[in-house]
């Protein structure tokens, strides 16, 4: 059976949706970063970059979120746009890894983590996070899904880092991205992914930031000691 190592975070829920959706057998096996689980040898032997989330498919092991959803969709041939959309597809899903999920994360870090607020680290990430939402935004306003009438595997991307705009952004931002919104709305209510997010009521992650998760999380704070 398909392991998926996990937490809640944004990215592996994306891959908890696409599971769920596929049918796919799987085992969850909590990785709780705020303890610092991603760090233990066991785990970076199979993600040196000590991230979740991770997927170990009999002998094969697919590490990064994007990476696992093209594998998956590839593997079942499940949520994947016709061939003249592949190019599409590649382009968004590489928008969403390398823009989508790095700024609305730094966002979110500066914001709500870093130990000291500092202006233009704040001011550069809010930016260029509201900056590439609204590029996503203006996209679905000409068309249901991200890749026009048939929901895919991008979409399942988009909701995993959409579920998070109120934190990074926050809640007023909806009423600047109307279509987001109502395409995250359209997957919530999918009953895959109800299924997905019912993980969290199956494990329990520690919530505090204290001190042991901020070494967990940031290790560069301990690096700079």
């Amino acid at each position: 059976m398909l392991k998926f190592y996990f937490s809640l975070a944004p990215n592996p829920m994306k891959v908890a949706l696409f599971l769920e959706e596929a049918g796919l057998p799987y085992e969850a096996i909590p990785v709780d970063t705020r303890k610092g689980e991603q760090h233990l040898p066991a785990f970076t032997a199979l993600n040196p970059n000590a991230k979740v989330p991770v997927i170990v498919d009999g002998d094969t092991t697919v590490f990064d979120s994007s990476a696992i959803l093209l594998y998956l969709a590839e593997k079942t041939g499940q949520f994947l746009p016709a061939a003249q959309d592949r190019g599409a597809l590649l382009s968004w899903m590489m928008f969403v890894a390398s823009g989508i999920g790095p700024f609305t994360g730094q966002c979110v870090h500066f914001k709500h983590y870093a130990p000291e607020k500092l202006p233009y680290a704040l001011q550069r990430y809010e930016f260029e996070a509201w900056r590439h939402w609204k590029i996503l935004e203006a996209h679905l306003a000409r068309r249901t899904w991200m890749l026009g009438d048939s929901y895919s595997v991008l979409d399942m991307a988009v909701w995993g880092w959409a579920r998070a705009v109120p934190f990074a952004l926050g809640p007023e931002a909806w009423a600047q991205l109307p279509n987001v919104k109502r395409l995250l709305d359209a997957v919530t209510e999918r009953p895959a992914a109800q299924r997905a997010a019912a993980l969290k009521d199956k494990h329990s992650f520690k919530t505090e930031m204290d001190d042991e998760a901020r070494r967990a999380m940031f290790p560069h704070l301990v690096a700079g000691q």
